[in-house]
């Protein structure tokens, strides 16, 4: 994952978040197919990245990370 990845945005449900393009739901160009992949605030709530081990740096208030790959 190259992008910033947002951890609360406003209308995920408009995009797919399988890949780095985000694409819009109805527009996918990734070769995903017919279904978009929901943002993990979709499936287990606002507070998502707290749950598990997501292996993310969240600081205080952030409203997206910088991925991993991009730090290095």
């Amino acid at each position: 994952m190259a992008k910033r990845f947002p951890l609360h945005p406003k209308h995920p449900e408009r995009n797919c978040w399988g890949c780095d393009h985000y694409c819009a739901a109805d527009a996918m160009r990734c070769g995903n197919g017919s279904n978009r992949t929901q943002h993990p605030a979709e499936l287990l709530g606002e507070d998502w990245y707290e749950c598990g081990d997501w292996g993310l740096d969240v600081a205080e208030g952030a409203t997206s990370i910088e991925p991993a790959a991009a730090r290095a």
